[in-house]
């Protein structure tokens, strides 16, 4: 009997199928590329939300827990993901400032937030009241890490490239059926897609659409993220990548002009120097209202498993949750109570 069949390889399904591996589990993937919102997300991973000046939730803890599984993913794989650099947020005022060094001298946020503000002169990119730097900070190359973690699955042979069908899946007391194959546990890691999920549907899972642009300025030079109404992330060769749009009512993965125009004009707001756009993409974000995410066991079937709603945050989330996934389903550990979908009292399970 295999361990684990994981529905989804984003970032959340290969993380939790990081976790069984190192923990001699045996699993299978099963993916049927319909969601794309881990290979075309910025990847950004920021422990402080800069609109409000507030920590992140556990933020510390997960940067800590993703330094180590993304440069375990590096070490597997042999290639480079994790990209440490300073997002630099660009102020606009003297009372800005000044909110910024409020928010550097609070104990949870100091670990995050510089209190030396940064007057470096970026060609292209003016700005007068300087930047206040964001510390233990980066972006990880999300798309190259799915496409390399599915190859490195297939070349194990457990990596199945196809749609999860639900009405073939047989709920034994002792097992589960799927595809003459039994399994102890399944892992519902599908994103947006859960939305098709007969067990997981009735959970408040909502999609954000986001668009991002990958454009070419050979003139810009920049070395950090910089980060106003939208951030430019320098990815190499002259290629910047720029986002990200919310949009809470088109639930498509499709680029829109509307989209790909908002990103211009607040990317113009910014940037004085020609580019060229590469890359328009589009993706939708699995959402939950009270921005946590969805991670816990069906109430009647015990060994359906969901772990799901990491939104925006997904490159800080996806290891925490995976791994506090992996410990309630082996060791019995209690899930926190802000992720547990135990806190959906109104949900009818019928």
């Amino acid at each position: 009997m295999i361990d684990f069949l994981i529905v989804g390889s984003g970032l959340a399904g290969i993380c939790f199928a990081d976790a069984a591996l190192k923990n001699n589990k045996s699993i299978r993937v099963i993916e049927n590329y319909s969601q794309n919102s881990s290979i075309i997300a910025g990847g950004l991973y920021n422990p402080v939300i800069l609109k409000r000046f507030s920590e992140v939730w556990q933020a510390q803890e997960q940067l800590t827990l993703a330094d180590v599984v993304y440069q375990s993913f590096e070490q597997r794989l042999n290639i480079k993901l994790d990209f440490k650099l300073p997002i630099y947020r660009k102020l606009f005022s003297v009372e800005e400032q000044n909110n910024w060094f409020v928010a550097a001298d609070k104990p949870l946020l100091a670990p995050f937030l510089s209190t030396d503000l940064h007057y470096r002169n970026y060609l292209g990119v003016h700005s007068p009241y300087g930047f206040g730097e964001v510390l233990q900070s980066g972006y990880v190359d999300t798309g190259l890490l799915v496409k390399s973690f599915q190859t490195f699955l297939k070349s194990k042979d457990i990596f199945i490239s196809s749609t999860f069908d639900y009405q073939q899946l047989k709920i034994d007391e002792n097992y589960l059926q799927y595809d003459n194959l039994q399994y102890k546990n399944i892992i519902f890691a599908e994103g947006f897609g859960l939305l098709a999920n007969p067990f997981f549907n009735q959970l408040p899972l909502d999609g954000t659409k986001g668009e991002l642009l990958i454009i070419k300025c050979p003139n810009l030079n920049l070395d950090v993220i910089i980060k106003s109404s939208v951030f430019i992330l320098p990815l190499g060769n002259d290629l910047y990548k720029v986002g990200a749009t919310y949009n809470w009512e088109d639930k498509s993965a499709t680029p829109t002009e509307e989209g790909k125009q908002e990103l211009l004009t607040n990317l113009e707001t910014i940037l004085e120097l020609d580019f060229e756009i590469v890359e328009h993409l589009a993706g939708v974000r699995p959402t939950v209202k009270d921005r946590r995410p969805m991670v816990g066991s069906h109430p009647k079937f015990k060994n359906l498993h969901v772990l799901n709603g990491l939104g925006t945050r997904g490159v800080m989330l996806a290891p925490a949750m995976a791994k506090a996934l992996f410990e309630h389903i082996e060791y019995q550990m209690p899930l926190p109570k802000e992720i547990d979908i135990k806190r959906f009292k109104k949900v009818n399970w019928d």
